[in-house]
């Protein structure tokens, strides 16, 4: 898309071309389902309508709305727009797939580190206050995530046991 975008609107200044790209793609963005002539037919047809009542955000193409030349170029952005979305909804899966292979890649380092930093006061005086509650052999914590491991285990195991008593 970005090499056809240097090749059409040659005419345009720098803020006419990006603004008028900007639009386009935001336009087949908004409707998938339509054909790249249906989408050029709707731009065409709001544009007209704007220019008319003096209202155009594209006031430079009064004159050329109607151009070949224009027209060409706005249907060949509009193909390649169409193409870069569809390939975009194509890699989905797999974007989806690298972003859950880096959630998990992220949780592990995690762990990693964890495992090397000492627990910290409010982890120990937590598991103590746990122990003391129900009546558990304190062991010698090593770790941040032991104590984390251990308080969950303990955690769920009597809560576990209290929902079922209710």
């Amino acid at each position: 898309m970005y090499e056809i975008k240097k090749q059409i609107y040659l005419n345009f200044t720098k803020n006419q071309k990006a603004a008028l790209c900007s639009f386009l793609r935001a336009l087949v963005k908004k409707s998938p389902e339509l054909s790249a002539d249906e989408v050029f037919d709707k731009f065409i047809e709001d544009e007209t309508y704007y220019l008319e009542i003096n209202n155009s955000r594209f006031e430079f193409l009064s004159d050329i709305i109607d151009d070949d030349s224009f027209i060409n170029d706005t249907k060949l952005f509009i193909k390649e727009c169409i193409k870069y979305y569809e390939y975009k909804k194509k890699q989905e899966p797999i974007i989806q797939a690298q972003k859950e292979f880096e959630k998990r890649k992220r949780k592990f380092l995690q762990e990693v580190k964890m495992s090397k930093d000492a627990p910290t006061k409010k982890q120990l005086y937590y598991y103590e206050k746990l122990c003391k509650k129900y009546n558990l052999e304190q062991k010698e914590l090593t770790s941040k995530l032991e104590a984390r491991d251990e308080i969950d285990r303990i955690l769920n195991e009597y809560t576990r046991d209290f929902e079922n008593i209710d």
